[in-house]
């Protein structure tokens, strides 16, 4: 089990630190542009923020529970990462972009298994 959750957080560390990335990064309409819809009609500098806050939760939900310090972390990461989801569904559902839809659903459920699993450590 172990192996998998550490699997998972790579996989979803990975997944928030290119997104994270790209908001740092690029305009808005640039992420438009890659397929990153859900920032469509928001303000730059909220774009900024989203993207600042998902690479320190890259970072929250691979280096606590790795270097034994404060791995609650961890835990904390996976929660916040499940919880934007939700909105970000929602988004994505009123725009009839169904495919991300899908994506913010599993993102959601491995944020859950990650957090689920790790309290059980």
């Amino acid at each position: 089990m172990n192996s998998l959750l550490w699997i998972l957080q790579a996989l979803v560390a990975l997944c928030f630190l290119y997104s994270g990335i790209c908001k740092s990064v690029f305009s808005e309409k640039q992420l438009v542009e890659k397929g990153q819809t859900g920032v469509e009609g928001m303000s730059l500098a909220f774009i900024r923020f989203i993207g600042i806050t998902e690479v320190a939760g890259a970072v929250g939900i691979i280096l606590p529970f790795w270097l034994n310090i404060f791995p609650v972390l961890t835990i904390i990461s996976a929660c916040c990462f499940a919880f934007i989801m939700i909105p970000a569904g929602i988004i994505h559902f009123k725009r009839h972009e169904y495919k991300q839809v899908v994506t913010n659903v599993g993102l959601f459920i491995v944020c859950f298994v990650i957090a689920f699993g790790r309290m059980k450590m």
